[in-house]
């Protein structure tokens, strides 16, 4: 995959918060939450949603796991994720104070990893503020009328939210508390390391694509939908397989121009399409269980879907390319 070199970067999309020694632009303080397994939780609270409290506490507390196992794989602990891509101001990264300056064209993107996801979130706020987002809304009652851009927070090793503190172990996140998505970008070497994902460009966008999907689902009010916490077909399980079918259907968009402008991406191949597909079976419940974990792979305790329904939502999202295809809340057959 390779990004339009004459291609415009609006890096005013992003918040770039390394080297700030932790926290974030709208934290809460320090400690508390930790890791990821509660990065949610406030968020929904905020929604205020009377008569549901208890019932939501417990229903975020395992979307938070649902983050942190499906992005992050992460334990909770303090520590900082392993790896990473280097120092800031190192090859191929930007500084904390440079991403402005150092991501403006497409040809930056296709040379530094901070510029192509500065290109990514481009690219899928563009697809869903430019006409896919109200393709879907009229279809779901009570939906915000717009699709409303939102930032992407950068941080190193934690970062203060809404939804409380988070470290790098976490994973990326979105937090609807504050309407931001979250990432570490040493998280792309995890990815590769613990869950042995090929990675690659596609890949490191898909991570972003499904966070901003979930963004959708806010927008769409779809947690209001949630019943099931666990379970091969449960409703956080079909939550995390809309988030993967709405990252696919921007996938297929990807190289379309949207609203007059050229498409900032281009040149995606079988091989990104199939590293794609290999990431998205590798942070499956059944492989998380059976493989990383060593344990016995239990449908009973799935909460983010198999190997197999990730493959089939990301798919379905990808070939179709509408939206409206990835209502996983009414069909029977999850894959």
């Amino acid at each position: 995959m390779r990004y339009d070199d004459d291609a415009q970067l609006d890096t005013s999309e992003v918040t770039d918060t390394r080297g700030e020694g932790g926290g974030g632009p709208v934290g809460l303080g320090g400690g508390g939450l930790g890791g990821g397994l509660l990065p949610l939780l406030i968020g929904f609270l905020f929604r205020g949603r009377s008569g549901k409290a208890s019932w939501v506490v417990i229903l975020v507390a395992v979307v938070g796991f649902v983050a942190v196992q499906y992005l992050g794989g992460g334990t909770g602990s303090s520590s900082s994720v392993a790896g990473g891509f280097g120092a800031p101001g190192g090859p191929g990264r930007a500084g904390a104070s440079d991403l402005a300056s150092e991501c403006r064209t497409g040809a930056d993107a296709n040379a530094k990893l901070d510029c192509a996801i500065v290109a990514d979130i481009n690219s899928i706020q563009a697809y869903w503020s430019g006409g896919g987002y109200a393709q879907i809304a009229p279809t779901v009652r009570g939906a915000a009328p717009r699709y409303q851009n939102v930032d992407t927070v950068f941080f190193s090793n934690s970062v203060n939210t809404r939804c409380g503190s988070a470290n790098s172990s976490a994973g990326p996140f979105y937090c609807p508390g504050d309407h931001l998505v979250y990432i570490d970008l040493s998280f792309y070497d995890q990815l590769k390391s613990q869950f042995g994902a090929e990675g690659g460009p596609l890949v490191n966008a898909y991570v972003l694509a499904h966070e901003y999907g979930h963004h959708v689902q806010d927008l769409l009010g779809t947690e209001a939908k949630l019943q099931t916490l666990k379970g091969a077909s449960s409703d956080s399980v079909r939550l995390e397989l809309q988030a993967d079918c709405f990252a696919g259907v921007w996938m297929n968009h990807a190289s379309q121009p949207v609203g007059g402008k050229p498409a900032l991406i281009s040149d995606i191949t079988q091989a990104d399409l199939n590293s794609t597909v290999d990431a998205a079976q590798r942070i499956g419940d059944d492989y998380i269980q059976g493989k990383l974990g060593g344990g016995t792979v239990n449908p009973d305790s799935f909460t983010h879907g198999s190997s197999a329904q990730r493959k089939k939502w990301l798919t379905t999202g990808f070939t179709t390319g509408d939206a409206r295809r990835c209502d996983t809340f009414s069909t029977n057959n999850l894959g």
